[in-house]
């Protein structure tokens, strides 16, 4: 890992465009550059001291985790850079190059292609790996991720996901500890209830997390989304119906798939993200059994062609809900059913 002058990279990143802007999040501003990612703690000269503070303890937690991991599905740290002087206080990090910009940007942003069924699996397949990683590989170290979302899950050249952000990242608990217990910190939608809670924090805050994400692929939903009707602003909640034997799942697989999935490998991502989702931590289940799980799903089509499924367009609530159903030509055409 190497010290970088941060001259170049601030003129670097004030030449660019908005257009050019990956991502903004407590710890700083994502740029593409290439060929590498430069993190810039946004507005440091005018921060106020607390502020300022919270920034560098997440640079230095990025620093200090990415320093001493390594794993395909983890972003690598090439280097970084702090410089204190008449600019003021200059924290940058220098990230490998990630071409293909967050999994969020695919998933819910208009300006991308529409990932694949089969692509979305390989996505969230990797970042479990890299969480598993993170919790039980380490020698004499657990690490818990503490932010795990879409954005946070970047794509490289060949849609390979890296976990990217460890500025909230914490060390799990010492031998003979349960919790690890902190400040609430994270992302409202995806913090586990009991952590939002109690502070208390666990590697099953992680797996909470990870469920979220999973019907977040699956729906083509966010986590949680204030521009849609009430009831359909938190995802939970608007798949109550299908978690309660209401209605059935093709109603709520992401409509941009148009019918081109395998129903019995998104039933069972379903029944792992109930699981991962369990109001009992202890009951969730470790990220080595989820990825052992998700590898099954996966190799339950492998080398085969997803089916076109019957599939409801939003929202479904039940009668004369619209629907696409494949003809035997293998056209599309619809008719106006129930979602029962």
């Amino acid at each position: 890992m190497h010290s970088y002058c941060a001259k170049c990279y601030l003129e670097a990143v004030n030449k660019e465009c908005v257009e050019q802007l990956i991502s903004l999040s407590l710890s700083g501003m994502v740029f593409d550059l290439w060929p590498i990612f430069v993190v810039l703690n946004s507005n440091i000269k005018q921060c106020q001291s607390e502020l300022l503070l919270q920034g560098h303890k997440e640079w230095l937690s990025e620093v200090h985790f990415l320093g001493m991991v390594k794993h395909p599905n983890l972003m690598k740290l090439v280097g970084y850079c702090a410089e204190d002087g008449a600019r003021g206080i200059q924290r940058l990090l220098v990230y490998e190059f990630m071409p293909n910009k967050s999994l969020e940007d695919h998933l819910f942003s208009k300006g991308h292609h529409v990932l694949s069924w089969n692509k979305r699996l390989q996505i969230i397949l990797g970042a479990a790996r890299g969480l598993a990683y993170l919790h039980e590989e380490i020698n004499d170290i657990q690490v818990i991720f503490r932010d795990f979302k879409t954005s946070n899950i970047l794509l490289d050249q060949d849609f390979s996901p890296k976990l990217s952000d460890f500025g909230l990242a914490r060390e799990g608990p010492e031998t003979g500890a349960s919790h690890v217990t902190t400040v609430v910190v994270g992302t409202w939608g995806y913090a586990a209830p009991e952590y939002i809670q109690t502070g208390h924090l666990t590697s099953k805050s992680d797996v909470w997390s990870f469920g979220v994400v999973l019907l977040e692929i699956l729906c083509g939903r966010k986590s949680m989304e204030r521009s849609r009707p009430k009831n359909e602003q938190q995802l939970l909640e608007w798949l109550k119906p299908y978690f309660k034997g209401q209605r059935k799942l093709e109603c709520f697989v992401d409509a941009r798939l148009e019918g081109i999935y395998s129903l019995k490998q998104a039933e069972k991502i379903a029944a792992l993200a109930l699981l991962c989702l369990n109001k009992s931590p202890r009951r969730r289940p470790l990220m080595s059994e989820v990825v052992e799980s998700l590898a099954e799903i996966v190799e339950l089509e492998k080398g085969s062609t997803p089916e076109l499924n019957a599939m409801c367009a939003f929202p479904c609530d039940g009668e004369d809900s619209e629907r696409i159903q494949p003809n035997r030509s293998g056209a599309v055409f619809r008719w106006f059913g129930t979602c029962s």
